[in-house]
């Protein structure tokens, strides 16, 4: 801590008038080491903040693009993920950097300025991670079990129960948006709740579960504007192994 090193730095006593060539020397290299461990001291605390805003880069599908047809396209997999979620990654890194050098600039102007791009990139780019995992072939289905079932039926009277109370929620996500089932960290609860453009779950108050995009991107080439369609097609595509692996974490 450069504050810290700063208090140690007395000068090396040159208030106590120095007068042998000795000591000039001594004090002279006790400076130049004070401002070598001062520049260090900075420098960790860049390189620190660099590694807050650190690269991301675009997640491998753990399956194909047409691995999740006919229930969603090849072609709406890959412009959605390599396209639309590519995006969303250059797009926060150019952001990052550029908010890291407003910081060491010390621009409070323009770190405030880009504060929305980087929520808005930033959450398409946790959005979209977290919704890739949530998806698996059809031919892999497995409806929910375990604790994550009985959570699901204590919270919502079962599975239909829920895509019922699900769907219209995410039907009526004006323009664009997510719709959740999440868990309430005190209540232990499972909730249905929605977000608009990319703000990530964790902005309710949530911890996130099973996220389905409701941006026209992930449906439109498709479904057309019938989103209640693309709704009631997502469930045969549902990972509900890595739903379960969520809900035990967040519940352990």
């Amino acid at each position: 801590d450069t504050r810290v090193l700063r208090a140690r730095w007395t000068s090396c006593d040159r208030e106590a008038h120095v007068t042998d060539r000795k000591s000039a020397q001594a004090c002279e290299g006790k400076d130049m080491a004070m401002a070598a461990a001062l520049r260090g001291a900075r420098n960790k605390g860049m390189d620190g903040a660099r590694r807050l805003l650190s690269t991301q880069t675009l997640p491998d599908l753990p399956y194909d693009y047409n691995a999740l047809e006919p229930y969603i396209s090849a072609e709406i997999m890959q412009l959605h993920h390599a396209k639309h979620h590519q995006t969303y990654v250059n797009n926060f890194n150019a952001l990052a950097e550029q908010y890291t050098d407003a910081e060491a600039k010390g621009d409070v102007a323009k770190m405030i300025a880009m504060q929305s791009g980087i929520k808005f990139n930033g959450g398409g780019h946790v959005n979209h991670s977290i919704f890739w995992k949530n998806l698996c072939p059809a031919n892999q289905f497995e409806p929910p079990t375990g604790k994550l079932a009985s959570a699901i039926e204590e919270s919502f009277g079962g599975l239909d129960a829920l895509q019922k109370k699900f769907n219209p929620a995410a039907a009526a996500v004006q323009g664009s948006g997510w719709a959740w089932l999440a868990l309430h960290p005190e209540s232990k609860k499972l909730q249905v709740v929605t977000t608009s453009n990319q703000d990530p779950c964790s902005t309710t108050g949530h911890i996130p579960l099973l996220g389905v995009d409701v941006w026209e991107h992930a449906y439109y080439l498709q479904y057309k504007n019938v989103r209640p369609d693309y709704l009631k097609a997502v469930w045969n595509v549902v990972n509900w192994k890595d739903v379960a692996e969520r809900f035990e974490k967040a519940t352990a």
